[in-house]
C-alpha cells in the first residue's frame, strides 16, 4: 500500500477502533470529542502530550473537554490508539522538529556571518604570505582544463560484466543443497563472489554483497523477498528454470519475509505472508490490494458465512459452566458466593461482551441427577427412561442447557441481550413452560436471523424431558418447589397450578413443543453446509487424487531434518495425518484417539479398546506389515447395520458353512480356519467311514496301478521316490502327497498292514 493510502487509511482505522473498542466505555458526546481529537493531530503530524512513556491524559483531557477522571478510568482500552498514533505521526513530527531546527540554526549561521566580515577587514591587512612555490602549484592547477584526462586507477582492470555468460561445461551432476547447487554454478560460468553481486545488484538497491558470501558458507539462506529477486536475477544470468534455487532451500516451505508494509496487524501480517506472491511488491497497486482484500475475507476473516458468524458469535460468552460434572466429581462448596446476593447496577452491563458464569449449587446437582439418569448402566428403582446417552452425548446435552440458562441469566442491557433472571432463580422446572421455550426460541431467531434444525434439536430435548412415563422432568414433581415468578414470564398463578398438577403441565408443555417442532422445521433453513467448503474439491474427477496433493506438496516442501529438526518433525507429523486420514477415512476424534504400539511390544486386548473406545495402531505378525484396529464401539455410529447386521449375517453364515464342512471328516476345519494350505485330516478309520465300500475298492485298485512296475514302463512310466514320473522327460505326474492322500482315503497304511513296497494286486 502507497503513503497516500496508508494516510488516508489510518484515520479509518482509528474511528473502527473507537467505535468497536471505547464507544463501550465512553459516553456518545465524549467520544464524539475525543474522535475530532485523534483526527486533528493525525492532521497536523502531531504526536499526542506524554508523561513519560504513558498518555498524558491531563493535557488530553483539557484539549477534548473530557474529565480527567474518565479519560484515566479507560486507559487500558484507549492507550494502544494513543501509541498507535504516535507511530504513525513519529516521522513527520520528526522531520517537522529537525526542519524548524535547521531553520533556526541557519538564522544563527546567518548573523554570525555578518559578524565575521564586518571583523574580518581588519585582519586582512595580518594575513600570512603565501611561499612562490605553492602559489605556482595553485596557479598551475586552476589554469589545468576542464576536459583533462583522468589518471587511470591501479591494479587490475574489472573483469566487463556479460548478461548471459557461456558456461564452461555444460553436463553435470545436479546437487541437493542450495549451498552446494550456488557454488556449481558460479564456478560453471566462471563468476566469483564480487563478480557476480556486481552483475546482478542495482544503484538503488541496499543488498550486501557480504549477503552473497553467507549463502555460499552456508551460514545463511534467502528469506526476505528481495533475496528471492536476486535468486530470480541470478537464475536468469544462468539460464536455469524459474524457483530452481529455491526449490532447494533447506526450508522451502517458510513464508517470505519484508513485504511492503500495510494497515494490518502483526499477528495478521504473518498469516498474509503464506499467501502472498513473491512478485507481489512489484505488482500493480490495484493488484496489490484485490489479493490482499481475497487473503483478507477468504483466510483471515473467513470463507463462508457460517464462518464468518461464528467469529462474531465467539466474542459474545454468556453459558452457564458446570465445571466438573462430567467428572463424576461432586459439587465443590467453593462456589457458593453465587449464593450471594450482590447489588450491582444495571448500566454497569451495558455493552458487556462476556456473561458466562457457573452454575449455582442447585441448579447444578440438578444437571448431575439428570446426567446420571440418562448415563447410568441401570435405571434407578422406580424411575423409566428411553435411551441412554453416551460419552459426547451427555458432554453436547451439557453444553447446550449451559446456552440456554447463560441466555435467561444475561443482562439485557449487554450484548448478549438475554433475560436478566437472577442465577438463583435457575431451575430446570422451569422449561416445562412453553413460555421460556418460545422466549428462548425468538432470542435465537432474533441473534442469527433465522431458525435452523439446532432449535428443532432443542425442542425434542423438552419433548423427551415431558414425555409420559420416561420424561425426567414428568418423573421429578419435587422440583416444582425450586420455581420462582419471572416478570413477563412465569407468574406466581402457573407455578401454583404447576405444584397442585405437576402432570398437568408436563402434558400442555409437550404438547406445545410438539406443534413448534412441525412449525420450525418448515421454516427452518441451513446456515452450515458442511460440503461448502470442500465443494471443489468433490467436484473434481479424483477427489481422493486431489487430497493427495496435499501430502505430494508436505514431501516436496519437507525441511532439512539437520538444520530444522522441529520444522522437518512437524511435515512428517502432517505426512503421516493426511495419509492416514485418506487411507483409513477416519472422523477427526478417531484419528485423534488413536493409540500406537510400538513393534515387539504386546498389543492393547480388544475389551481394553472397546472399553476406552479407541482404536490402536500396531505391528501385526500374521501380515507383516502395520495394521490398524479399531473396535466398532468407537464409532459414532457404533450401533448402525454396517457394524452389526453385517457382522451377525457372515457370522450366520460361517457357521453354516463350517458345519457344512463337519459333515466331512477328512477335511481339518480348525486347520483350514487357521490358514494351513493342506486342510486333511490324518484320520483312516474316519476317512475310511466317509467313503462308500465300492469307492474305497476303486481306489485302491488305483493305487495298486501306481506300484505295478511293469504295468507303469508299458507306459513310460517309473514310480520312484513315492513319484510318478514320465522316464523320457522326468516330469512328475503323481506327486507323494498326493499318492499319500489316495492311500488314507483307502486305508492303506501302515496300520492297516500296506507296505508300499509290496505289489498289491487286485
Amino acid at each position: 500500500m502507497t503513503k497516500s493510502a496508508r494516510r488516508a487509511s489510518f484515520p479509518r482505522m482509528i474511528d473502527q477502533f473507537l467505535r468497536q473498542r471505547v464507544a463501550e466505555t465512553l459516553p456518545p458526546r465524549e467520544l464524539e470529542r475525543l474522535r475530532v481529537y485523534l483526527h486533528s493531530l493525525i492532521a497536523d503530524c502531531q504526536s499526542p502530550p506524554k508523561c513519560g512513556s504513558r498518555p498524558d491524559w491531563s493535557e488530553i483531557g483539557q484539549e477534548c473537554g473530557i474529565p480527567v477522571e474518565t479519560l484515566e478510568r479507560v486507559n487500558g482500552v484507549l492507550a494502544p490508539a494513543i501509541d498507535a498514533i504516535t507511530r504513525f505521526v513519529g516521522p513527520q513530527a520528526a522531520k517537522r522538529k529537525q526542519s524548524r531546527w535547521r531553520e533556526r540554526n541557519h538564522k544563527t549561521r546567518l548573523n554570525a556571518g555578518r559578524h565575521r566580515s564586518v571583523s574580518g577587514k581588519s585582519r586582512l591587512s595580518t594575513a600570512p604570505e603565501i611561499h612562490p612555490a605553492h602559489a605556482a602549484k595553485q596557479e598551475a592547477s586552476a589554469a589545468e582544463p576542464a576536459d583533462a584526462v583522468p589518471r587511470r586507477k591501479r591494479g587490475m582492470k574489472p573483469k566487463p560484466i556479460i548478461e548471459f555468460p557461456e558456461p564452461l561445461w555444460t553436463i553435470w551432476e545436479e546437487p541437493e543443497s542450495f549451498t552446494d547447487a550456488l557454488k556449481l554454478h558460479m564456478e560453471r560460468h566462471g563468476d566469483t563472489c564480487w563478480h557476480l553481486y556486481r552483475a546482478v545488484s542495482q544503484t538503488d538497491e541496499s543488498f550486501d554483497r557480504r549477503t552473497l558470501l553467507t549463502w555460499l558458507q552456508g551460514t545463511k539462506a534467502p528469506r526476505s523477498v528481495s533475496s528471492f529477486e536476486i535468486l530470480g536475477r541470478i537464475e536468469r544470468r544462468y539460464r536455469l528454470p524459474e524457483g530452481y534455487f529455491k526449490a532447494k532451500l533447506a526450508h522451502p516451505a517458510r513464508a517470505a519475509t519484508g513485504h511492503r508494509s500495510t494497515d494490518i496487524t502483526p499477528s495478521q501480517r504473518r498469516r498474509f505472508a503464506w499467501h502472498l506472491p513473491d512478485d507481489f511488491d512489484r505488482r500493480s497497486p490495484k493488484e496489490r490490494e484485490e489479493i490482499l482484500e481475497w487473503v483478507q475475507r477468504v483466510i483471515i476473516s473467513g470463507g463462508t458465512d457460517y464462518r464468518r458468524f461464528q467469529a462474531l458469535a465467539l466474542r459474545n460468552r454468556y453459558a452457564v459452566r458446570f465445571p466438573g460434572i462430567l467428572d463424576g466429581s461432586s459439587f465443590r462448596e467453593i462456589v457458593q458466593s453465587h449464593e450471594e446476593v450482590i447489588d450491582i447496577d444495571e448500566d454497569d452491563f451495558i455493552g458487556v461482551t462476556n456473561t458466562a458464569i457457573d452454575a449455582p449449587a442447585r441448579l447444578w446437582k440438578e444437571m448431575a441427577q439428570l446426567l446420571d439418569f440418562k448415563t447410568a448402566t441401570l435405571t434407578a428403582f422406580g424411575y423409566q427412561r428411553v435411551g441412554v446417552w453416551g460419552e459426547e452425548t451427555a458432554a453436547q446435552k451439557v453444553e447446550h442447557f449451559g446456552l440456554l440458562f447463560g441466555a435467561l441469566a444475561a443482562p439485557p442491557k449487554s450484548a448478549i441481550g438475554g433475560l436478566g433472571i437472577p442465577v438463583t432463580s435457575l431451575t430446570f422446572a422451569m422449561l416445562v413452560f412453553p413460555s421460556v421455550w418460545d422466549w428462548y426460541l425468538r432470542w435465537r431467531e432474533r441473534r442469527r436471523g433465522f431458525y435452523t434444525a439446532w432449535e428443532v434439536d432443542m425442542l425434542r430435548i423438552a419433548l423427551a424431558l415431558t414425555r409420559v412415563e420416561t420424561g425426567w422432568l414428568r418423573q421429578h414433581p419435587e422440583l416444582a418447589e425450586h420455581l420462582a415468578p419471572v416478570r413477563g414470564l412465569i407468574s406466581e398463578d402457573q407455578i401454583a397450578a404447576a405444584r397442585a398438577n405437576w402432570n398437568e403441565v408436563c402434558d400442555i408443555c409437550h404438547k406445545h413443543c410438539t406443534g413448534r417442532v412441525k412449525e420450525i422445521q418448515r421454516v427452518a433453513k441451513v446456515h452450515r453446509d458442511p460440503f461448502e467448503p470442500i465443494m471443489p474439491i468433490l467436484e473434481a474427477e479424483s477427489p481422493v487424487g486431489e487430497y493427495r496433493k496435499i501430502a505430494d506438496e508436505i514431501i516436496r516442501t519437507i525441511p532439512d531434518e539437520l538444520r530444522y529438526p522441529s520444522a522437518a518433525a512437524e511435515a512428517v507429523r502432517s505426512f503421516l495425518l493426511i495419509r492416514f486420514g485418506l487411507h483409513t477415512g477416519l472422523r477427526q476424534k478417531n484419528l485423534r484417539q488413536l493409540l500406537i504400539c510400538p513393534r515387539g511390544k504386546l498389543p492393547t486386548s480388544e475389551r481394553q479398546l472397546a472399553d476406552m473406545k479407541v482404536g490402536e495402531l500396531r505391528w501385526s505378525e500374521r501380515d507383516h506389515g502395520w495394521e490398524v484396529f479399531i473396535p466398532s464401539v468407537a464409532f459414532k455410529n457404533a450401533n448402525s447395520s454396517y457394524f452389526g447386521d453385517k457382522a451377525r449375517e457372515a457370522k450366520r453364515q460361517l457357521d453354516i458353512m463350517v458345519a457344512a464342512l463337519r459333515k466331512h471328516p477328512e477335511v481339518d476345519v480348525d486347520a483350514l480356519r487357521e490358514g494351513q494350505y493342506t486342510p486333511w485330516k490324518i484320520d483312516a478309520p474316519q476317512a475310511q467311514s466317509a467313503i462308500s465300500a465300492d469307492d474305497t475298492k476303486l481306489i485302491r485298485r488305483l493305487v495298486a496301478r501306481f506300484r505295478d512296475d511293469d504295468l507303469l514302463d508299458d507306459f513310460g512310466l517309473v514310480c520312484s521316490g513315492e513319484r510318478v514320473k514320465d522316464r523320457r522327460t522326468g516330469i512328475d505326474l503323481v506327486y507323494p502327497e498326493e499318492l499319500r492322500l489316495l492311500e488314507r482315503l483307502a486305508g492303506l497304511d501302515a496300520a492297516a498292514g500296506w507296505s508300499p513296497l509290496r505289489r498289491q494286486s487286485d
